[in-house]
């Protein structure tokens, strides 16, 4: 069963998927093709049992990791990798100066300690690194190592079995070039997640109007990647001295937005219960620009006041050394790329 649930947002079932992926080629098209009210991004639904519970628990485990002490985060960060390993938090470069408004956890689920040369792993520390993970008895996250490649591997996997479905609209417009997107991900050592926790406002701050800039969360940007793996956010609401509550989004207005292939911008809500997938900047240049990358931003509107949104983003790309073009790899790509959001900050 393949279907829109939101209106301009093409949906497919995981079961179809599993079954007869190359049947999906027309929604794959629909979703990813260039005509001007393609988004750019896909929704799979139907997801097993288990999605759920992984979700939630990392998630909530983000939350927590987020309250821990500043000086125990700290431990976990690493600035040899551009902070692309553990903790970061006021190190991104975004909209022009450095983003506290969010603070992530970077690792990547599917490989612990890549095995490559060391002189590709010193070329390339913003991927090759070994993981940081908590210690895990460290107090309060017990278990995120865990729940981190739970939810990380199952996302993976769901995105290697869309990259099966995409092959044929990927070779379609790829003469020249061909190349196999099922093989470019899952056999890269380069596969990274990002769990991301967005601060709630303070009372201190200004309060938010109505004409706030619509990417105040999260400022619009391309993905590095071939594919990204999403998942539906989470909003909680702090409660001194007791779990969070999750509660509903602080308003209509708050969530991701997409400017279309036409220029749109445009608001798409996952459902709790779907996964999304949205095109990169690495599958735009790989492919000479004939599928293009899914810019997109985070807003948040009134009413957000002591709220946090806790989300999940998986980054499916090649290894350092593919080609992108005819003069440059993904890892020339990558630190480019870092140079522009990181100004070279190491501290």
């Amino acid at each position: 069963m393949t279907r829109s649930i939101i209106p301009g947002v093409v949906s497919i079932s995981y079961p179809t998927l599993v079954s007869s992926p190359l049947s999906l080629e027309n929604f794959i098209e629909q979703a990813f093709g260039s005509h001007p009210q393609a988004l750019g991004i896909i929704l799979v639904e139907d997801l097993p049992d288990v999605y759920k519970s992984y979700r939630e628990t990392l998630l909530k485990s983000g939350y927590k990791y987020a309250h821990l002490p500043d000086d125990v985060k700290e431990r976990y960060t690493d600035a040899e990798s551009s902070f692309s390993f553990g903790w970061s938090h006021g190190k991104e470069i975004m909209n022009g100066k450095p983003d506290t408004l969010k603070g992530s956890y970077y690792a990547n689920p599917i490989v612990d300690e890549p095995n490559v040369p060391p002189e590709i792993k010193e070329q390339h520390q913003e991927y090759y690194r070994d993981n940081i993970w908590p210690d895990a008895n460290e107090k309060g996250v017990e278990g995120f190592e865990k729940a981190f490649k739970n939810f990380g591997r199952f996302v993976f996997e769901v995105g290697c079995k869309l990259a099966v479905a995409c092959q044929p609209f990927v070779s379609k417009h790829s003469r020249g070039s061909s190349f196999s997107l099922v093989e470019l991900i899952s056999r890269s050592q380069t596969t990274k997640a990002r769990l991301l926790h967005y601060f709630p406002p303070s009372s201190g701050d200004t309060k938010i109007t109505e004409n706030e800039p619509i990417d105040n969360w999260c400022g619009f940007h391309l993905d590095n990647s071939l594919l990204t793996g999403l998942c539906s956010a989470m909003f909680l609401r702090e409660v001194d001295g007791k779990e969070p509550i999750v509660v509903r989004s602080p308003s209509p207005e708050s969530g991701l937005y997409i400017r279309t292939r036409g220029g749109e911008v445009t608001k798409v809500s996952i459902p709790e219960d779907c996964l999304a997938f949205q095109t990169g900047e690495a599958l735009e240049l790989v492919t000479s620009g004939k599928l293009r990358a899914t810019p997109h931003c985070v807003h948040i509107g009134a009413g957000a006041e002591g709220i946090s949104r806790e989300t999940f983003a998986l980054f499916m790309q090649p290894d350092a050394d593919q080609k992108l073009s005819d003069t440059e790899t993904f890892g020339q790509f990558t630190k480019r790329i870092l140079a522009d959001h990181y100004m070279n900050n190491s501290t």
